[in-house]
């Protein structure tokens, strides 16, 4: 298959792999950050893959309709991405999505800077594994989070490192 569109662009047939955990909406930011990628806006790759709305609604964690095989399939034949390296970057079907506001774990982050999927469940108020609440805002500032501040930019624009957040995160 020519990886070529109608326009003769040319897209990129390298991609990164998702990270453990890792959201949708963060491997979208992720992949249109790296250079090899001409795509600076979601709505930019979705034209060149023909997925009309689907990557602004699932950067969005708007799953309504749920992603179809068929444009999972396309995404992942068009840049190179193996379809199971893709499908945990999105909640089940049954899994109820918190779509606003981001929310983050400082502590996760510090370690790895990406947004997981399970912060935005519904179901989860905290960290398990740092036995922390989640954050939604800055601490300094109170700007609400985004994922592509999260994933380009090391801080808030007020200056406050998101991996030095945690100290505000409260115990639960």
């Amino acid at each position: 298959m020519s990886n070529e569109t109608d326009e003769g662009f040319e897209l990129p047939r390298w991609c990164p792999d998702p990270l453990e955990g890792e959201s949708i909406a963060s491997y979208l930011v992720r992949f249109r950050s790296q250079e090899v990628s001409a795509m600076s806006t979601i709505g930019s790759l979705s034209r060149e893959l023909r997925l009309g709305t689907a990557l602004g609604r699932w950067e969005k964690f708007r799953f309504n309709p749920f992603p179809s095989v068929q444009e999972i399939e396309l995404f992942c034949n068009r840049l190179g991405l193996e379809v199971e390296k893709l499908i945990p970057t999105f909640p089940s079907k049954e899994q109820k999505m918190k779509l606003e506001p981001i929310r983050l774990c400082a502590s996760c982050y510090a370690d790895a800077p990406y947004h997981r999927l399970e912060w935005q469940f519904k179901a989860i108020a905290g960290c398990h594994r740092h036995q922390v609440r989640l954050l939604h805002k800055c601490p300094s500032c109170e700007r609400l989070f985004s994922i592509p501040e999260l994933i380009t930019e090391e801080k808030c624009k007020c200056g406050m490192y998101f991996r030095r957040m945690s100290r505000h995160q409260k115990r639960f």
